[in-house]
């Protein structure tokens, strides 16, 4: 088996709320078979999905207002305050809408904004939804995304233009693997400081990514351009924390050797 790369972690993300901007974060604890705290905590629904607060489960994402579908989303930007889950909503530098996302008068606030301002785009009254540690997630199982940057230099020179790598949505970025090299991990353990993640999926791509973060233009066609220049149209993985502990830009990402019995 050859070595892995020396690599580390470029930028750290969360998404409070499904589809809706990353937040940026220095360093993260992760805890095991969790996600990044309050990571996807939150989906706007898109008309009656039927999920039940008290016994969440997983959901196809076509129930939830969503980039694949919905790329105007791109062009608002928000942050959420852990201390005190309120939520604030800007678009052009302006707020355009905030509320304490688990107070029915601050989900009230957030379901106006999209009811006034996404009409077109909804198939009932749009409802701030939650259900205690569940992550609306794209996948059933909770999960860490990790992005390789160097496998999306390699589709950029595919399509000879830029790709802005927050198109993919990723928790994890890293450096320094060559391209595509993150396939080959699939069943391995990262070990990040104290944290480790065994890689459990690669990560199949749909429409999402032809949207622009920072235009919030659907601009690209990537998924049948990789599929017709790659054979596949992935690009990332998943893991599951096995190991708890404090992760953060910088920090070097390693494969940990496998335990002989």
């Amino acid at each position: 088996m050859s070595p892995i790369q020396p690599a580390q972690i470029a930028s750290l993300y969360r998404y409070p709320v499904k589809g809706l901007s990353p937040e940026p974060l220095p360093r993260v604890a992760l805890r095991v078979g969790e996600t990044l705290p309050a990571d996807r905590r939150y989906a706007i629904e898109n008309g009656p999905s039927g999920f039940d607060p008290l016994a969440p489960a997983w959901m196809p994402k076509s129930y939830f207002l969503m980039l694949m579908r919905d790329e105007r989303l791109a062009g608002l930007r928000s942050h959420f305050e852990d201390n005190s889950n309120l939520l604030t909503i800007r678009k052009n530098g302006i707020i355009v809408a905030r509320g304490d996302l688990e107070s029915m008068e601050g989900r009230a606030a957030i379901e106006a904004f999209f009811a006034t301002n996404f009409a077109g785009e909804l198939k009932g009254p749009p409802k701030v939804i939650s259900g205690g540690g569940h992550s609306f997630s794209d996948v059933a199982r909770k999960v860490v995304s990790i992005i390789n940057l160097g496998s999306v230099a390699a589709i950029e020179s595919i399509i000879g233009l830029p790709v802005h790598p927050l198109r993919f949505r990723a928790n994890l970025y890293v450096s320094g693997w060559p391209a595509w090299h993150e396939f080959e991990l699939l069943g391995q353990t990262l070990a990040i400081g104290d944290a480790r993640l065994k890689v459990v999926k690669r990560i199949t791509r749909c429409a999402a990514i032809n949207v622009d973060p920072e235009s919030a233009a659907r601009d690209l066609d990537l998924p049948p351009t990789m599929m017709r220049c790659l054979g596949h149209n992935e690009c990332g993985i998943y893991a599951e924390v096995t190991a708890g502990g404090t992760i953060g830009v910088g920090d070097a990402v390693a494969t940990e050797a496998p335990q002989l019995v």
